[in-house]
């Protein structure tokens, strides 16, 4: 049967619908709430020295925002004209000038004043600059000289030594392709990317339960279908737009369900400025909210199957969809075995939710023919989080909400690019259209012409702590190669990642702005190399939404503040390929964006397509509208597998919280105002339970301190409706409490959730001298994961 293609962005209902509206009262007046059209206004003020670029980008290029899939002012979604704050945030980014040479060219350390949003602000990387060891400012080189350098100590270093990272940055799937393939080329596995330290647990369970890592369904399917469950998402806050599918999903009929510990107030109340309805009186967007605990959604959903299997006791095809799961389904028994052991009092004590409540729930899917699940961070980010995520892929099988129109498993991915990301094989688990192994391996070798390395590449936080092994250690990082990205703000310990910078003696960074990664020591040199926006790329360039379409976006010209010496990503990969091995670069040599295209057709077979798309406009989506269409799934055997998980032993012991890191203002990890709009929330503001903080005699403002085994995070008490024993704080700021060489045991992505002991500030820093004195700390001390 032939797949669906998917029909193209349908018209909303123009009718407004005052039951949707959160106050009658025009923009939300006496209410916190972001400002919108202020914001605007400002953004319009920051690019007016290159206003009619600016525009050009937003009416001509894809969105290098969130995933959604914007190009120009239109997606595949809703008719009419879209824009939001996050797009207009990074706006800057690609109309900006040059870095002022007297402050591009100061002593380091003045330079160390800024923090990254003031570093963003000073404007681009106007040329190719080197810091070496024992040197206080960046000085100017060629290209020639930059690449020659880079260049000679790859040649004398095994590749075992040197690794590759790319951001999500904007980051074209050419860029990705071309980074992947040059990496391979040179004999290094070590080649990761940004949306592994996000998403990489989707993949990884969606693979073994339905076979294919990417999302099953579109966001046109969210509007009409009856239940639309956010886990561990406020897409409002990351994707804007995707506020307007949730309004046309409501006007059609669909109750939205959020599972998340803290009621995020983007996702209850929110103005949404393109929609004027919205704009004017605001949307309720969540029917409810279930409050569970940070990583307690196991044992939640060991509890939306538990009573279904009750249900099924009681009237045979009351709750599991038996027609699909008898045809398309394996592991039926012992999944119902599993959740039938599990006791109602773990059940509720691991997730926090009242047996009422889930019970509420678990009905409310038995009833539903259609829904569509969507999750991101607050799933991903555990060191159980595959499991999570299977656990997400049991309901949806058990109910048969799968493979057709307002169905689907859809992780949420943040950045325009990322998608794109390992599918292009910038990951050192995956090459272009499958694994690092077997019949996709030789596969990838005879297209290629070259031979391959076989050995494992490591994950970045590996790579990390690799840069500190003895000199001789044949696995010792010495050169890391940086296109985009900041170490320092995304990754656990942040101490210990500025101590591994600095121990490189080679690190390079290939990036359109300066950042506080730029500017730590290494032991030869740090080498700066300005990169060109996607708008720049010569011969246009694509990128892949969470949907799975493929855009194109051309190259823009008229820009005024134009960057003589940057250049495309993936020639600057080219180049280095030319430079460590010429006598057979011409393997890995691309004359233009469209001989790039054209190989990813065939390298990746989804993609075939890719290499039509030539114009501003342009798309496909692969995989038609719905993977596993009709309960087919691309598993060895074509069914889905329900997979049996236990649920996590978080080592929470008495008195202490949980705590996870929240995004507020910002884009990854760019901060773009210190003050939250949604709930006022400062950075250091901890978000925590008003009754917590009354057993300990905490009041609101006052100063708390977070601490455990690997750091202490000192900040402010902040009030706000979270379940009880668990507290947020921001990312990047309380990383510090996170420790390093934790990871997720099938993804390998760091784990962002820890225990902690909270205190009043006072009475910590009171007792500090004496009880916690820098020691080492046994491992059997250490506070367990949460």
């Amino acid at each position: 049967m032939g797949k669906t293609k998917h029909p193209g962005p349908q018209k909303k209902k123009a009718m407004p619908d005052p039951k949707h509206w959160v106050s009658p009262v025009p923009f939300g007046l006496g209410k916190i709430k972001p400002k919108h059209m202020r914001d605007t206004a400002k953004i319009l003020w920051e690019n007016k020295d290159n206003l009619g670029y600016a525009a050009n980008i937003l009416t001509k290029g894809v969105c290098d925002g969130c995933a959604l899939g914007v190009s120009g002012l239109y997606d595949q979604t809703l008719k009419g004209p879209h824009v939001c704050t996050t797009r207009l945030n990074v706006l800057r980014l690609n109309t900006a000038g040059a870095i002022k040479p007297e402050i591009l060219h100061a002593d380091i350390d003045e330079l160390r004043k800024y923090d990254s949003t003031e570093l963003r602000k000073l404007g681009r990387i106007p040329y190719p600059m080197i810091r070496r060891k024992g040197e206080r400012k960046f000085s100017r080189i060629t290209w020639d000289d930059a690449m020659n350098m880079i260049a000679e100590k790859m040649k004398v270093l095994d590749p075992m030594q040197y690794a590759f990272y790319l951001t999500s940055r904007g980051i074209t799937n050419e860029s990705y392709y071309v980074a992947g393939k040059v990496a391979r080329f040179l004999g290094t596995n070590h080649i990761d990317n940004a949306s592994r330290i996000c998403h990489s647990p989707s993949k990884t369970a969606l693979k073994r339960s339905i076979g294919v890592g990417a999302s099953t369904a579109n966001y046109l399917d969210w509007i009409g279908t009856d239940v639309l469950l956010f886990w561990g998402s406020v897409a409002s806050n990351s994707s804007p737009v995707s506020s307007k599918y949730m309004l046309e999903a409501k006007k059609n009929g669909t109750k939205i369900i959020v599972v998340n510990p803290y009621k995020e107030p983007a996702m209850d109340k929110y103005w949404i400025p393109s929609n004027p309805e919205s704009a004017l009186f605001g949307t309720k967007i969540a029917d409810d909210f279930y409050q569970v605990n940070i990583g307690g959604d196991i044992a939640f959903m060991h509890g939306i199957m538990k009573h279904w299997f009750d249900m099924e006791k009681q009237q045979y095809g009351s709750a599991i969809n038996h027609s699909f799961v008898n045809e398309h389904v394996d592991g039926y028994q012992e999944l119902k075995k599993k959740v039938r052991e599990q006791s109602w009092e773990d059940i509720v004590e691991s997730s926090g939710v009242s047996r009422e409540r889930i019970i509420e729930l678990a009905e409310l899917l038995a009833n539903s023919k259609n829904a569509v699940y969507a999750w991101a961070l607050g799933l991903t980010m555990h060191s159980f989080a595959t499991d999570n995520i299977s656990q997400v892929a049991n309901l949806a099988l058990l109910r048969g909400h799968l493979g057709r129109k307002h169905n689907g498993l859809m992780p949420f991915r943040g950045h325009s690019s990322v998608q794109g990301s390992g599918e292009m094989g910038a990951d050192p688990f995956v090459l272009p259209g499958g694994d690092f192994y077997g019949d996709n391996f030789t596969r990838i070798q005879n297209l290629w012409g070259f031979e391959m390395e076989k050995w494992q590449g490591d994950i970045v936080g590996v790579t990390l702590e690799n840069i500190m092994l003895p000199e001789d250690h044949e696995r010792k990082i010495k050169l890391y190669y940086l296109s985009g990205g900041n170490f320092l703000e995304t990754m656990p310990d942040p101490d210990f990642i500025e101590k591994a910078l600095s121990e490189l003696d080679i690190r390079v960074h290939q990036d359109i702005i300066l950042n506080t990664s730029t500017l730590v020591d290494a032991k030869e040199a740090v080498i700066v190399l300005p990169a060109k926006t996607r708008y720049e790329q010569e011969g246009g360039g694509t990128s892949t939404s969470t949907e799975r379409m493929v855009y194109f976006s051309p190259e823009i010209e008229g820009n005024k503040n134009k960057i003589e010496e940057a250049r495309e990503e993936w020639k600057i990969y080219t180049d280095l390929a030319k430079r460590v091995k010429p006598e057979t670069s011409h393997l890995v040599d691309f004359k233009n964006a469209q001989e790039i295209r054209e190989e990813i057709a065939l390298a990746n077979p989804s993609y075939d397509g890719i290499q039509h798309l030539k114009k501003a406009g342009d798309v496909f989506q692969w995989g038609g509208a719905w993977l596993c269409e009709d309960g087919i799934c691309p598993t060895p055997d074509g069914k889905g597998h329900l997979i049996t998980v236990d649920i996590p032993d978080l080592g929470k012991k008495e008195g202490q919280f949980i705590v996870t890191s929240r995004r507020g203002k910002q884009f990854n990890s760019m901060v773009y105002k210190e003050v939250d709009p949604l709930n006022g929330a400062g950075r250091y503001d901890v978000l925590m339970n008003a009754e917590d903080a009354h057993d300990l005699s905490i009041a609101e403002g006052e100063g708390i301190v977070l601490y455990n085994g690997f750091g202490v995070f000192q900040g402010r008490a902040k009030f706000v409706d979270i379940a009880r024993g668990n507290v947020e704080v921001h990312f990047p700021e309380g990383n510090f409490l996170l420790p390093r060489g934790r990871y997720e045991k099938f993804a390998g992505i760091p784990d962002y959730n820890i225990t902690v002991t909270l205190e009043k500030a006072d009475r910590y820093n009171a007792r500090k001298d004496v009880q916690y004195n820098e020691r080492h700390i046994a491992d059997d001390e250490i506070d367990a994961p949460a």
